[in-house]
């Protein structure tokens, strides 16, 4: 698949179906349930998925190259944190569940047809997954969960939830008993309640309550107490995708202050023409230029040891288990995201009272910004796991 061709038809998708909605959807608190077909039917939900599985093999550069475009031009990130949701559910099921697992779970969700989410962070623990409380425990031939989960992105909706549990001993701590289950939405004993957010307004995030909530014993992913490495694993590809897409959003708050600082008239002549205005639309661009270098660079290490077939061995791969390529992530990620919250800053503030304005896209972002320097993992605990990774 050609970048710059998935890249045009992403343009035109989100310039067309997206942009142009999502103030109403933000109102709404949910976008429509169709644009999952819609985007399935583009073949960008099956994007890094193999093809028996209703998917299309492809690198991080293809899939990183649809983030931004993605980011750049429908500007909402509620819009991408909903669409796109199944590729931090899915993962683990994909690498380490049975062939069973995969085809009940997977094709239906990237043909569109049903939402699929993750469930690690808890009220008392966020970063540090090894703290998680939520129990399972085995009753026949079926897992009971107790516990709760806060901050689930597509929670409200989702149709599978992939959630981290604690099944070892009664009162074990730390990482060892900790596993991954996919629970059915509609799994008796599960609850859930909606939460109100600051930005990312048209994708539901929910609280999850498990009330003795009864899972089938087959829906346990890998094997049990094996869930904290597959976890770990996963964050890695979810904070690359991060760092793409903070890149867009930087993108779109220039290309919305650079637009409006060539009409806007302001002392005689138009904005641009003042040089304070100029300047920071360099700073701009200098911020996006060394992301964007930096994001090209990563996805190339990612993507030297890539084959359409997965390795034989989960968790192998070069971005689950190079530490150096693991630390450039992380730092990348609080690189990237810093720039779009330069960006955001910059644009609203060239903008001016329009900028404080809802309908904006820099106004949009702005509110955006800090979810995406908090989700899959804070910057304070990517500076820590990368200092780890290169011996300091």
């Amino acid at each position: 698949m050609d970048i710059a061709a998935l890249a045009a038809s992403v343009r035109r998708f989100m310039t067309e179906r997206v942009a142009p909605h999502v103030q109403q959807w933000d109102a709404a608190g949910e976008f429509p349930r169709t644009l999952y077909r819609e985007a399935a039917g583009l073949g960008i939900l099956g994007l890094g998925y193999p093809e028996e599985l209703g998917g299309t093999p492809a690198p991080y550069a293809l899939r990183n190259a649809l983030a931004v475009a993605m980011s750049r031009w429908g500007a909402s990130g509620g819009v991408l944190a909903g669409l796109f949701s199944h590729n931090i559910g899915l993962p683990p099921v994909l690498h380490h569940g049975t062939d069973r697992l995969q085809q009940e779970v997977i094709p239906g969700v990237l043909r569109g047809d049903k939402i699929a989410a993750l469930a690690i962070t808890e009220p008392g623990g966020g970063s540090d997954v090894a703290a998680l409380r939520t129990r399972a425990r085995r009753d026949g031939d079926a897992w009971v969960i107790d516990g709760e989960k806060v901050f689930i992105t597509s929670g409200m909706r989702a149709d599978w939830i992939t959630v981290a549990v604690r099944t070892g001993e009664p009162g074990a701590r730390g990482t060892s008993g900790i596993s991954v289950i996919v629970v059915p939405g509609e799994a008796p004993g599960l609850a859930r309640t909606r939460l109100d957010k600051m930005g990312w307004l048209c994708s539901d995030t929910a609280r999850l309550h498990f009330d003795g909530a009864r899972v089938p014993a087959r829906y346990l992913v890998g094997e049990e107490g094996a869930g904290f490495r597959m976890i770990m694993g996963n964050f890695n590809g979810e904070r690359m995708a991060m760092a793409a897409m903070a890149l867009g959003f930087a993108q779109a708050c220039y290309d919305e202050a650079l637009a409006w600082a060539r009409e806007r008239q302001a002392f005689g002549s138009a904005l641009v023409e003042k040089q304070v205005i100029r300047h920071k639309l360099v700073d701009m661009q200098m911020r996006i230029h060394a992301s964007e270098a930096w994001l090209n660079a990563v996805t190339a290490l990612a993507d030297s040891d890539w084959s359409p077939v997965p390795p034989p061995v989960p968790g192998t791969s070069k971005l689950e288990s190079d530490p150096d390529l693991i630390a450039q992530v992380c730092m990348l990620k609080n690189h990237a995201t810093r720039t779009m919250q330069f960006c955001a800053d910059q644009a609203v503030q060239i903008l001016g009272g329009m900028g404080y304005m809802r309908g904006t896209k820099s106004e949009r972002i702005y509110r955006e910004v800090k979810v995406m320097m908090i989700g899959a993992g804070a910057e304070e605990v990517m500076k820590d796991l990368a200092a780890r990774q290169l011996g300091l």
